[in-house]
């Protein structure tokens, strides 16, 4: 299950889905000690899946985003902790507009460790009562990552005028910049 034997030591994988991929990239890729951010899909029942399949939300797969970090500069928790704040994890099946099991929140993990720090964090929020609504996140075992097609790589950047990044991603980044300013680069 663990996708950390191949990474340098104190180097960790984390793989999360929360609605469109591009909105997640974008935000983890500001966070200091995240060394790379790779969109793609994960969770589904296709050997193959392209983004055209994905989107019939037949496949069973999440956009998810895969992110290599620095576990002694960020750690999981911390990533985690960015994540409930950027996307709604009380909606199933959708972020806003986004609808279909491919936008679902899901927290892919690759070790027990990683297991037991999402199931304590949603336990965390669900005590506080941080939301309105029962988080419906699954915290589900990693399989087969599958990167998404390069058009899809640092997709915001590289499209910060089209309609979707400035409607969807822009605030996305813009709160996770005002609530996590010390998480930055």
């Amino acid at each position: 299950m663990s996708a950390n034997h191949d990474l340098p030591p104190g180097r960790e994988v984390a793989t999360l889905a929360g609605g469109c991929f591009w909105c997640l990239e974008a935000v983890y890729l500001e966070v200091r000690g995240v060394e790379s951010v790779t969109s793609g899909y994960m969770g589904g029942h296709t050997p193959d899946p392209d983004y055209r399949d994905v989107c019939t939300g037949e496949t069973g797969h999440a956009e998810v985003v895969q992110i290599v970090f620095d576990a002694s500069v960020v750690s999981f928790r911390d990533l985690l902790e960015i994540f409930f704040v950027i996307h709604d994890p009380t909606t199933p099946d959708r972020q806003g507009n986004d609808v279909g099991t491919q936008y679902r929140s899901a927290v892919f993990f690759h070790d027990d460790a990683q297991a037991a720090t999402a199931q304590a964090v949603i336990a965390e929020l669900e005590r506080s009562a941080a939301f309105d609504a029962p988080i419906v996140t699954e915290v589900t075992p990693a399989t087969t990552f599958h990167p998404a097609e390069e058009y899809h790589h640092d997709y915001f950047s590289r499209n910060p005028r089209q309609p979707y990044c400035q409607f969807v991603v822009a605030p996305k980044l813009a709160k996770f910049r005002a609530k996590f300013a010390a998480r930055r680069r």
